[in-house]
């Protein structure tokens, strides 16, 4: 019950919206130590009290929980980037303290601070205080000429020093912009905050290497971290000998633990065929060396006792073996950086080594809930983790189920009669652990396939058959062969070829038509009763009461969000950054208006966002408008497409772009329309004659106009005072009302080229959005623009503070937003004056 009370007590810490005072959250835990003290001091009573003595433990158990987690997070967050410090420039001196990742625009790294300076304009540089602990970003040149972007963007550009290597250890002087953690905040979405919150990083920075800044230094080589030194070493090697950069990258994730370096299409390859898992160092990895290495110090163990007979007497094998397989489970971690599932594995071994080491039989269920506390005290925020209920929930399955694998002891000795005797009898001892192998993962299967779909939305179908090849294919031959490739370089080519092997077999699997599964997200309970309606499927029970489980486990395969009402609609303004990106729901239909930026050669918009929400909300597109070229628009269109097979494409891009060869586009004119369940779809521009002669893109945005007869909506793309006095103008002449708007997608980001006085008095909006990202380099929205909207009395939010905007035809004057729904004390509060700044 203490147990259970204290991971509850977290769990209920990790969802407030702010944080009690840390003097509170103190009291908490001191009354909560006391309480339990008080309890064991008195454990006869105790004992005769009963269930009044499970109360009292799991009350005290719970202050504890909260308030421990409380104090800490309050600790923690004392030390966070003052806001005043955001976008201004900064001398920083400190030390790399991890291995840089490489990017394909540049290199990432830990940096931990030593000072600070505020370099002014004029005067002398003036110290402040920065978080201990940052995140910096090294870029190098942008490519002006290939970057497909508007010309405002491209005013931008600048060129900067191409990032110098660096290694862990070093120390350097770099000048740099901070800003505080803050991501895209969408329903489903990846909660880049918590990621940060929990490595202990307080800001990002982007080092200044422009023309006109002081070029960073390399003050010394300190040769501290020398772990992360050696990894950096390991991988420099692997890519000097494998030159097949994608197995060079996927062996630097098995050894270091790189997993940056494994490419975007083969992790979607992993996905697909549900092995993900295994592609970088995991609990499975690391739970193996452990029990490899157990086995082998044992059996050393045994040998040296010929020599020395009282070593077994002082420390029986099994127990040095234990102890030290968890001892090189531990270096094997920190080799591989020390992450945080490399923790709660070490952690999670580590308490059940010792329950095992003790001199009582521990029921599974007390086994199972010591690690998970022990995980909760070291990482409270691990319970918000899904590797962490994955991990767990399996092992639990696997205890409760009775589906352990057997022990060498309960296995048939091998009598050796005869050559031929002793070769059957090995033949059956594995087909046994074979046997049992093969049940544990149909068991995990099974009760993961519900918690999948909560956690991602989707699961594989064929990852049964793709685990029952690649785990073992994995643990005892592609990853000990990348493990021997340190010792000596040349085993590092059969490792890459195996793993080629591999990958080639599971990109045949993903290949196959029903290689998953995707499906609307279901509520929590739902979820859990899936997850328990798998693990009934799975126990020794006899089948009658087997089948008791289908019913709580169909609600989650067939789980559909509430449909919209006939006649009306509702728009989902995802939070992309810098870009557009609007999701518009009828009762049978869905349109996506634009589809955010492109944000590296190997990250979009539509991958990392999009496809993710159109998945949990089971949204299936019947068409996709692109407003225009600009990458900012179409970044992530490739990524939807390849999900949404189904979509029609309407844009005003040229006909030679590329994404004509991936989809056949509609050109978008002035005067087409749609009906969707009575639900209005109307094109205002551009004209047909904007096609004649060559045009800015941004001149070209197709204006959608959404309306139910009652309500109305605007998504005007990049439009600018040219093309709003246009749209003005033909109203004037029509002598109608149709610019009048319930809701405004704010044109281009809220820039000082567009929302003229005279366009936004014809269209009045109830809500104005301007989807723009956090501190953009444009100022958008432009501080002129802001102060437009509020004269005029009109509304104007902003997606880099509200996140992803949710507004409904049924409630108009409402906009919802995801940041304040969704809120979480870890989560950034934007100033309210940040982003109206140029």
């Amino acid at each position: 019950m203490p147990l259970a009370g204290f991971v509850a007590g977290a769990a209920w810490q990790l969802r407030a919206t702010t944080l009690v005072p840390g003097a509170v959250s103190a009291a908490l835990l001191v009354l909560g130590l006391g309480l339990a003290l008080g309890l064991f001091g008195r454990q006869s009573t105790a004992r005769r009290c009963g269930r009044r003595a499970s109360v009292f433990w799991l009350v005290a158990a719970m202050l504890v929980g909260f308030g421990l987690t409380g104090w800490r997070a309050s600790a923690f967050q004392a030390s966070t980037l003052d806001p005043s410090l955001e976008g201004v420039d900064i001398e920083l001196v400190g030390q790399v303290s991890a291995m840089p990742q490489i990017t394909p625009e540049g290199v990432r790294f830990k940096f931990d601070v030593a000072s600070a300076q505020r370099l002014l304009v004029f005067g002398e540089p003036v110290t402040v205080s920065v978080p201990p602990a940052i995140l910096v970003g090294w870029y190098g040149p942008r490519d002006a000429a290939a970057a497909d972007v508007d010309e405002e963007l491209l005013s931008d550009l600048v060129l900067q020093r191409r990032p110098q290597t660096m290694r862990a250890g070093e120390r350097w002087r770099l000048t740099v912009r901070l800003k505080a953690p803050h991501g895209s905040s969408n329903p489903f979405g990846f909660d880049y905050e918590l990621w940060m919150w929990e490595q202990g990083l307080q800001a990002n920075g982007a080092v200044r290497a422009g023309k006109g800044d002081t070029p960073p230094q390399r003050l010394s080589d300190s040769g501290s971290h020398p772990i992360e030194r050696a990894r950096q070493s390991v991988r420099e090697a692997i890519y000097a000998r494998i030159d097949d950069r994608r197995m060079a990258g996927l062996l630097a994730a098995l050894v270091v633990g790189d997993q940056n370096a494994i490419g975007r299409a083969d992790w979607e390859v992993f996905r697909t065929t549900g092995v993900a898992h295994l592609m970088s160092i995991s609990g499975l990895h690391i739970t193996m060396f452990a029990w490899l290495a157990s086995r082998l110090i044992a059996a050393l163990w045994r040998r040296s006792a010929r020599w020395s007979p009282r070593l077994c007497l002082w420390l029986p094998a099994a127990a040095a073996g234990a102890w030290g397989g968890l001892a090189l489970a531990v270096l094997y971690a920190l080799f591989s950086g020390w992450g945080v599932p490399a923790q709660r594995t070490v952690l999670m071994l580590a308490t059940l080594m010792v329950l095992r080491q003790s001199a009582r039989q521990w029921p599974w269920w007390l086994a199972w809930l010591s690690a998970m506390a022990a995980v909760v005290a070291l990482d409270p925020w691990a319970l918000m983790q899904a590797g962490f209920w994955l991990s767990f929930v399996a092992v639990g399955v696997l205890f409760a189920t009775g589906s352990e694998a057997p022990s060498a002891e309960a296995l048939p000795p091998p009598v050796a009669t005869s050559r031929l005797a002793a070769l059957a009898v090995s033949c059956r001892r594995l087909a046994t652990r074979m046997g049992h192998g093969l049940k544990e993962q149909w068991v995990v299967t099974l009760a993961l396939t519900p918690l999948s779909l909560l956690l991602f939305n989707q699961v594989s179908l064929v990852g049964l058959l793709a685990n029952a090849l690649a785990i073992p294919w994995v643990t005892l031959v592609v990853t000990p062969l990348a493990m021997a490739g340190v010792v000596w370089a040349p085993v590092w080519e059969a490792a890459a070829w195996t793993a080629s092997v591999l990958t080639t077999l599971l990109q045949w699997l993903a290949a196959w038509p029903m290689a998953s599964l995707s499906v609307a997200s279901a509520p929590v309970v739902v979820a859990a009763a899936g997850v328990l309606g798998g693990a009934l499927i799975a126990t020794r029970w006899p089948w009658p009461w087997k089948t008791l489980g289908l019913p709580l486990l169909l609600p989650v395969l067939l789980w559909q969000p509430s449909p919209v009402p006939p006649g009306q609609f509702e728009f989902l303004a995802a939070d992309i950054g810098q870009g557009n990106a609007v999701l518009v729901r009828t009762a049978s239909h869905a349109l996506l208006y634009d589809t955010g930026p492109v944000l590296s050669p190997d990250s979009d918009a539509g991958q990392r966002v999009l496809v993710p929400l159109l998945r949990a909300l089971g949204v299936r597109l019947d068409r996709l408008v692109l407003s225009h070229r600009d990458s900012d628009h179409i970044g992530g269109a490739p990524a939807v497409l390849a999900m949404q097979p189904q979509a029609d494409v309407w844009s005003s891009i040229e006909r030679e772009h590329p994404l004509q060869a991936l989809r056949p586009v509609t050109r978008c004119m002035a005067g087409q329309r749609w009906v969707w369940d009575e639900v209005e779809f109307r094109i205002l521009q551009p004209p047909a004659e904007a096609y004649d002669t060559p045009q800015k893109p941004n001149a070209v945005s197709c204006v959608l106009r959404i309306s139910n007869g009652t309500q109305t909506a605007l998504l005007v793309g990049d439009i600018e005072a040219p093309q709003e006095l246009a749209l003005v103008n033909a109203e004037a002449a029509k002598g109608t009302h149709d610019l009048a708007a319930d809701f405004l997608l704010a044109p281009h980001h809220g820039s000082k080229t567009s929302s003229t006085e005279t366009f936004l008095k014809a269209v009045s909006p109830r809500w104005s959005l301007a989807q723009a990202g956090y501190r953009n380099r444009f100022g958008h929205p432009a501080l002129p623009v802001v102060e437009r909207y509020a004269v005029l009395g009109l509304p104007l939010a902003r997606s880099a503070s509200c996140g992803a905007a949710t507004w409904r035809s049924v409630e108009p004057g409402v906009l919802a937003c995801q940041r304040d729904t969704a809120r979480r004390y870890w989560h950034h509060l934007m100033p309210a004056d940040i982003g109206a700044g140029g």
